[in-house]
């Protein structure tokens, strides 16, 4: 039972919010004041964390889908006993600090996702219950819980209304992820007014044709029925939960149950009228001594005592399963990054392969030198070629096996991605056609956001997809996954490329990593030496000029290399010496020493011509004002593939046109200058 310290308590978590808010004049005050109770009731009574050890890897989740209500999440963690202290709480929304405007993960201590972005946060906590189940199956043995622990997540009306919701709870109702608990702060408000006015669906049936559980809460300040609901929801694990608690929008206040409370700092009257309410006499930022107690007892005490009592079993779980237990510590730190320079004997000047085929083979062979990697396709497994073919799908019954069936549902495996690789403990990848990247992408923004290592393999990479047409000929997605801060992308060029592409991905430990793949085949284009380190910068210089120095320079990516080789060739017979860059990574190549840039693209060699099947917007920064591009500035064409690439002026005739335009430009310019002397 709950009693007067616990009341304190909610009004505690209610007031700190509501200062904090206050004194930054920004803020939603409106969630903080209704979902209080239940996020007490979860957090002191239901929730295994230590605080004094954020870190600890059986610690149960908690997402606050409901971004907007950091300024609760930010109060339940200092009062908890996590890195987050009054000085924080007084710095809200305030540029540096540790307390911003949503919660953003890596930058507040006890903050396990960065949300914000609606219905995300459901999504990450999908992956994080899969990830829960997978590595409980690969660790836990008889009487060693190794990993056993719920992932609870907070979601408002407006994460249920968005697309993604739909998407990661079926896939979550599909595999029965039992120990995923969603508490639904059902207000009937948004932010614009009555959630009448756009959504009325009916929770119940809705989840329950999911295949979850669900339970109603009447009284969102009923404590007693809140955590009697979460116990029932813990006691099940055939199927998730969702709760629907119906509470008031800003509770207290004197405009509480509409939205004027949702997404605007109280009035000093109405912040004066509710703390009346809650029976607050103290001045802004104070927090009773019995409070404080309260939350040691409840939290920081169980959660110390959990995590000692699990460190003694890992004890004696590495004495007895030893070379599991080495296995586990690894996953755990995931710091370890995989050789793949021995495949590179497989391939010779004169093979060919699509490299999506390559890509197929190297991760048969990460699957074995990596067992803590797995991953999935979005019902493409035939197309991407992204099976581990020796294992079997992840389900109810093989949590264990490492291929995941996300189903047509790219937003829900982006997002599931991201919950995963916030876990920890294994390396996650996810797969799907390039074109419907478009549908992940709010994901991918979020993975790179938290430097989350998770790789994307998009196979079908251009309109050389034929047939399919302009709907599944990308375009734009080239250069608008290029514009992501801390997303980074790499189009091999052929089988070595691909090799080293898949090697920089299984590298990255703060980035997400894009690999683009093609469906038609391509020849192997030089030696294998040049490739690990010319990819892992970027650019190189795959075929030089013949003397000294460039007269110009053509640039290309992927399957379009060959296009420049083949056009290098020609524009030599005609006179013209020139060199040819592949550029597999602009974010990669960015990155190198200036010195570096400069050699592969010296800078008084203007005449320089890129080459590639998508948007020229990229391309402008290599090339220069004197420069060419070749690229698609239109939607795509549906007819044969090699049709379709003639048609778009991808021929080496194309480029040597293109490149002798360009040097006829300027020595009509040369010329007009020395006649104007």
């Amino acid at each position: 039972m709950f009693d007067s310290i616990d009341q304190l308590a909610v009004n505690s978590v209610r007031t700190l919010s509501l200062d904090a808010i206050d004194k930054a004049q920004s803020g939603h005050p409106g969630l903080p004041m209704g979902a209080a109770p239940m996020a007490y009731a979860l957090w002191t009574r239901n929730m295994t964390v230590n605080p004094k050890d954020s870190h600890w890897f059986n610690r149960d989740r908690f997402v606050l889908s409901a971004g907007h209500g950091s300024a609760m999440l930010y109060s339940l963690l200092h009062l908890s006993g996590y890195q987050v202290s009054i000085t924080d709480l007084k710095h809200f929304r305030q540029m540096g600090s540790k307390t911003p405007g949503h919660p953003e993960y890596g930058w507040t201590d006890g903050v396990e996702a960065t949300t914000g972005p609606l219905g995300q946060g459901l999504g990450m906590s999908v992956g994080m219950a899969m990830a829960e189940r997978h590595l409980g199956a690969m660790y836990n043995r008889p009487g060693f819980k190794v990993v056993d622990h719920y992932t609870y997540t907070l979601v408002g009306d407006g994460d249920l209304m968005e697309g993604i919701s739909h998407e990661a709870a079926s896939l979550a109702g599909r595999l029965k992820l039992g120990k995923l608990i969603v508490l639904y702060d059902s207000n009937d408000v948004s932010l614009d007014g009555p959630l009448s006015n756009a959504f009325a669906e009916n929770i119940q049936k809705r989840f329950e044709s999911y295949g979850w559980s669900y339970r109603r809460v009447d009284d969102g300040n009923d404590l007693n029925s809140i955590d009697k609901a979460i116990k029932t929801a813990q006691m099940d694990q055939t199927k998730p939960t969702i709760i629907e608690v119906k509470t008031t929008i800003g509770y207290g206040a004197p405009k509480q149950g509409t939205h004027a409370v949702h997404g605007a700092p109280l009035s000093a009257a109405d912040l004066r009228v509710a703390k009346e309410n809650y029976q607050w006499p103290y001045a802004p930022f104070y927090v009773p001594g019995e409070v404080y107690d309260r939350f040691y007892r409840t939290i920081q005490r169980r959660g110390h005592k959990a995590e000692e009592d699990w460190n003694h079993m890992m004890e004696s779980y590495a004495t007895q399963y030893p070379e599991l237990a080495a296995y586990f510590a690894d996953d755990v730190r995931q710091m370890k990054s995989v050789d793949l320079s021995d495949l590179t004997d497989q391939y010779e000047l004169g093979d060919a392969e699509a490299t999506r085929l390559t890509s197929a083979k190297v991760l048969q062979t990460l699957s074995k030198r990596e067992h803590s990697l797995w991953g999935g396709s979005a019902d493409l497994f035939s197309s991407n070629k992204t099976n581990i073919k020796d294992n079997g799908r992840f389900d109810v019954d093989s949590a264990v096996n490492r291929n995941l069936w996300f189903g047509v549902r790219e937003f829900a495996e982006g997002c599931a991605m991201n919950g995963i690789a916030l876990h920890g403990g294994s390396r996650v990848y996810g797969s799907t056609f390039m074109v419907f990247s478009d549908y992940m992408r709010g994901a991918m923004r979020l993975a790179a956001l938290q430097k989350l290592p998770v790789t994307y393999v998009f196979t079908h990479d251009s309109v050389a997809v034929g047939e399919d047409g302009p709907t599944h000929e990308p375009i734009e997605q080239l250069a608008s996954m290029r514009a992501m801060p801390g997303l980074s992308v790499i189009r091999p060029a052929d089988a070595n490329e691909t090799i080293a592409a898949w090697q920089q991905a299984m590298g990255a430990h703060d980035h997400p990593t894009v690999l683009i793949m093609t469906r038609q085949t391509l020849p192997v284009l030089t030696g294998a030496k040049a490739h690990p380190e010319g990819v892992s910068r970027g650019a190189y210089v795959i075929s030089a000029q013949k003397g000294l120095k460039p007269d110009g320079i053509l640039i290309a990516s992927g399957s379009e290399v060959q296009l420049a080789l083949t056009a290098q060739q020609k524009l030599w017979e005609r006179g013209e010496d020139v060199s040819v860059v592949s550029m597999p990574s602009m974010d990669l190549f960015d990155a190198q020493p200036q010195d570096y840039k400069d050699e592969v693209l010296p800078r008084d060699v203007r005449n320089r011509v890129s080459i590639e099947m998508g948007s020229t917007s990229d391309w402008g920064k290599y090339v220069g004002l004197d420069g060419k591009v070749i690229g698609i500035d239109t939607f795509g064409l549906s007819g044969k593939g090699s049709e379709v690439i003639k048609h778009f002026g991808f021929t080496p005739e194309t480029v040597v046109d293109t490149y002798a335009s360009l040097i006829n430009t300027r020595l009509h310019t040369l010329n007009e200058n020395v006649s104007a002397r």
